[in-house]
């Protein structure tokens, strides 16, 4: 449990129709087989004691009893198994039989969950035999009373955040679930004991709700169906188990293939989703019952998968559509800028590049938009002493490319002229060196927008603000920043989106600029070649956008980030690098935030954006906290 997750599994046996001492044994062979995995909860199907299908067998007295002696003989067998248990059984209770989950923690039986809505349409007669409880009570089982009814609550003594609610089936279907009463009463994780017989398009929609609560409530579901061994007189059943957090799947069977699913959940990522959100608010329903149990405090052996890109989608044909959604917004939060303002022109400093890249692409799209003629566009160069030849031909093929207006303006001798005149030696190549450059290039796209009537597009991107890889009041400054929430392995997919649907010539030149190394290219190049590769200095972004989509987006903890880390980053980073760039990471994110407390506008395109004005607000002196 550490780091908040918790291995959970889903399980669909192969039972035989009333034969309860087989289907008890089938139960127990899956809770050894899960606990031997690591799994901390299992769920397993509706009333899989007995099988769903068995119709007025139901009514039948020794197929009750059965089915209850074989949930405690489950109980003894499992006592020395840390695994929670829920598995589907029959229960009478004061006259009436009720369709139910037994909960089963350490050789005890901790209560008896009964299902509230009773399906009694098309195929589904269960009121013939079942009743529905609206009210929690008890049920005297051998001289002892056990808790049971609809409202019952497992909570781990020593993992506050794992707390659990079960619903049983049609609960899930109907307008108002059990389950949204659960998560307002602190449940983070559901259950589901399912019989959920299989139809055409049915499993497209069960995959629906169960993704859809799971958003909703901000909790993990954990889902069981009934398969193969139920009675196909009417029905077939295809042990469709899934399980999802916080509406994303993160493991589902094949259908109509009974097994068991695994799947790490994370607790914390809830806890912390659910501090985050300020609409989500417990209730404190007293009619909840609240049942204790503990659990082994282990390391779970991980196999949850990291995506290492996650800014990144992984399915192309999303990733096309992300893209254009993308593009489309930044374009659109300028054209809303300009045209507010009735400026006919833009100024953007063009350095062959990435960043500049995006946001002369972008800027172009705005143009279009609002219909002005893109020779508006000043995209302007200003080579300096790290210009190479690649970079300088490249950015003013791209402005020739995009139709917008090409300036060159070299600003060596002003900035030469600006070290001698503060008494700064030229030949010291430190950071007033590197910073005079870029303070003067923002001077003169500022300069030349107040001339012609513009305003300077900002061109730096989320990740360069996350760390601080800017210069104070010079490339960090701008009228509007159009790539403020891009990190930067997005930018790549951005600019190469674009590129595959340009003319071949421009296209070749995208994609020399995406072959480019990132480079402030403030430092003399050496040979002709770049000698000031950024990655080198702060390390690779992937691992920094990792960092920061985790940080930011959750608030984990550094451990936890560099636990995940390596899992994602297996193979290609090594222990000692992550641990490294991690360290980076914390001291660049802390020590720059007086950067972003005055970035200017941009817009919002993903969940993570470091706007003072937005999602980010963050004092500027704050110590590290790891």
């Amino acid at each position: 449990m550490k780091d908040g997750f918790i291995k959970v599994a889903a399980a669909t046996p192969r039972i035989k129709v009333g034969d309860v001492r087989y289907n008890a044994d089938k139960v127990y062979d899956c809770v050894k087989t899960a606990a031997g995995q690591g799994a901390k909860i299992i769920v397993l199907p509706e009333l899989c004691l007995t099988a769903y299908t068995c119709g007025d067998l139901f009514l039948q007295d020794r197929l009750i009893k059965n089915s209850i002696d074989a949930v405690f003989d489950i109980a003894a067998r499992a006592a020395e198994l840390d695994i929670l248990i829920a598995a589907g059984t029959p229960l009478p209770i004061d006259g009436s039989l009720y369709n139910c989950a037994a909960v089963i923690k350490g050789g005890e039986v901790l209560g008896f969950v009964t299902k509230s809505s009773i399906p009694n349409y098309s195929e589904f007669y269960e009121a013939r035999h079942f009743a529905a409880l609206d009210r929690n009570t008890t049920v005297n089982i051998n001289g002892r009373e056990y808790p049971a009814g609809p409202k019952l609550m497992f909570c781990a003594q020593n993992i506050p955040d794992l707390k659990i609610g079960v619903e049983i089936c049609e609960d899930l279907w109907v307008t108002a679930p059990p389950s949204s009463g659960h998560v307002l009463n602190g449940a983070s994780v559901i259950l589901n004991l399912s019989a959920s017989d299989e139809v055409i398009s049915k499993a497209d929609y069960r995959r629906g709700i169960v993704s859809n609560q799971s958003a909703k409530g901000v909790c993990a579901y954990v889902y069981a169906d009934a398969g193969d061994g139920e009675s196909t007189t009417d029905m077939v059943f295809a042990g469709h188990n899934m399980i999802y957090e916080n509406g994303t799947k993160l493991c589902e069977s094949e259908l109509f293939k009974n097994g068991i699913i695994y799947a790490d959940i994370d607790i914390n990522r809830i806890a912390l989703d659910r501090r985050r959100m300020s609409t989500f608010r417990c209730l404190h329903d007293d009619e909840y019952k609240r049942i204790y149990f503990t659990l082994k405090q282990e390391e779970t052996k991980l196999e949850r998968r990291f995506d290492p890109r996650p800014f990144v989608p992984d399915d192309k044909s999303r990733l096309r559509e992300r893209c254009e959604l993308i593009f489309t917004m930044q374009a659109q939060g300028l054209r809303k800028r300009l045209e507010h303002i009735g400026a006919k022109s833009a100024a953007i400093g063009i350095s062959g590049g990435l960043d500049s890249t995006l946001a002369l692409l972008v800027t172009v799209r705005a143009f279009e938009l609002l219909d002005l003629p893109k020779n508006g566009i000043n995209a302007i160069t200003m080579p300096c002493f790290g210009t190479t030849e690649r970079t300088h031909n490249n950015a003013k093929k791209l402005i020739e490319g995009v139709g917008a207006n090409f300036v060159e303006i070299p600003i060596s001798e002003a900035v030469t002229v600006h070290m001698r005149d503060i008494g700064a030696d030229i030949n010291n190549h430190n950071t007033t060196y590197e910073n005079a450059q870029a303070r003067e290039r923002t001077q003169v796209l500022m300069d030349y927008a107040g001339e012609t009537g513009g305003i300077v597009v900002g061109t730096g991107d989320l990740s360069e603000l996350a760390l601080g890889w800017a210069t104070y009041n010079g490339d960090h400054m701008s009228m509007y920043g159009v790539n403020a929430s891009i990190p930067k392995t997005l930018v790549r997919y951005l600019v190469d989106y674009v590129a595959q649907s340009s003319e071949p010539e421009l296209k070749a030149t995208l994609l020399d600029i995406l072959d480019t190394p990132v480079s402030p290219e403030l430092l003399p190049p050496e040979d002709g070649t770049i000698s000031q590769v950024t990655e080198d200095l702060v390390g690779p972004y992937e691992l920094h956008d990792f960092f920061l989509y985790n940080f930011l987006r959750f608030g984990f903890e550094k451990s936890k980030i560099f636990r995940m880390a390596r899992s994602a980053f297996d193979g290609r980073f090594s222990e000692f690098e992550i641990s490294k760039w991690i360290d980076v990471f914390y001291k660049r994110f802390y020590a720059n935030q007086f950067k972003r407390s005055c970035i200017p506008d941009g817009p919002k395109v993903g969940t993570v954006t470091l706007s003072p004005r937005g999602d980010w607000r963050m004092p500027s002196d704050s110590t590290v906290i790891i």
